[in-house]
């Protein structure tokens, strides 16, 4: 997929998949069954879309869960001209980037499952069409690993994974402890950790960075969250080296009590979050943490279609599909 084209990507998913592997794609998409689905519903589309597109990898972790299961674990970004509309998304006519966090669960050689996000709100704010409030975090192109090596890690990974469950652990002790002190964020988030967060909530720099433009609204507005392994959530965790990546679908309960996230309302409803993450642990502290959740799931839930509020804020817009001239026939002469 470095250099997407239709014949040899279907051949390699045809070759990779179970005919009747269970495909757990972001909103709108929902659940596919094999890969023929999966490419008409998605791959068809986001290709129409841009006849230049590239898949580039950026992290790739593979192993065994605590639960015995083989798990691969992928994150990086689309990239391509965006020339025609996609999911109604009014196209720029300039080079697009789409984050993805996909895992996929292998059984016997081949993809049995997977569960997959991709940052659809990312290309609706390149386009100006992002239809919801405005975010609170930093805009960019989600960067590879500031090391480097995130498609070469190999090492155990058990010390990373533990140091991120712990830190997880520590976060939810609070508010039933209403100290803040009591999830001791210097412990384990280096002072100068990036947090990639998905588009709709941005990117922050720092401790304090992360509890202004993510932790503080988020806790505001949804005190009651609750992680993995409790009741019908589940994570599977795969760790290599300094690297730890967690899928979930899902794998967060909350309820929307108050006001301050990302400007919605207090509905008073209990959410689910489909949270796909990895972390990049630096002298025993995290260092990275990228981070892409279902928002356009989580608006559904609450009864707030984002792509029909996306068609009625760009109806005035084109949805035409575009077309750049090679610019060959320019002649610039001096004056």
């Amino acid at each position: 997929m470095a250099d997407f084209s239709e014949g040899p990507v279907r051949a390699a998913m045809d070759a990779l998949f179970e005919e009747d592997a269970i495909l757990r794609i972001c909103h709108p998409f929902g659940e596919l069954v094999g890969p023929n689905a999966f490419y008409k519903t998605a791959y068809a589309p986001l290709l129409k879309a841009m006849p230049d597109l590239e898949r580039r990898e950026l992290i790739l972790l593979a192993g065994k869960t605590p639960e015995g299961q083989d798990w691969i674990g992928t994150m990086g970004n689309y990239m391509g001209t965006f020339l025609a509309p996609f999911l109604d998304i009014p196209p720029s006519g300039h080079l697009a980037h789409m984050r993805y966090h996909e895992f996929f669960r292998i059984n016997d050689g081949k993809v049995v499952e997977a569960q997959m996000i991709w940052d659809i709100p990312e290309l609706m704010m390149q386009a100006r069409a992002w239809p919801m409030a405005p975010q609170l975090g930093k805009f960019l192109a989600t960067p590879a690993p500031m090391t480097q090596d995130g498609l070469t890690v190999r090492e155990d990974g058990k010390q990373a994974m533990n140091h991120v469950i712990a830190m997880l652990t520590d976060l939810c002790k609070y508010p039933a402890d209403p100290d803040p002190a009591v999830m001791q964020l210097e412990r384990y988030w280096h002072p100068k950790n990036n947090w990639y967060g998905p588009a709709g909530i941005g990117a922050n720099r720092g401790i304090d960075g992360f509890r202004h433009w993510h932790q503080i609204p988020f806790l505001r507005a949804m005190p009651d969250r609750k992680l993995d392994a409790m009741g019908d959530l589940m994570s599977h965790w795969v760790a290599q080296g300094n690297y730890v990546c967690e899928t979930g679908w899902p794998n967060m309960r909350l309820t929307l009590t108050d006001d301050g996230w990302m400007g919605i309302a207090p509905a008073g409803k209990e959410v689910l979050l489909r949270s796909l993450d990895f972390w990049r642990v630096e002298e025993g502290k995290i260092r990275e943490n990228w981070v892409l959740v279902d928002l356009l799931d989580l608006y559904r839930q609450i009864g707030v279609d984002v792509l029909a509020r996306l068609k009625e804020f760009n109806k005035a817009r084109s949805l035409s599909p575009i077309t750049l001239p090679s610019g060959v026939e320019r002649v610039w002469t001096a004056d």
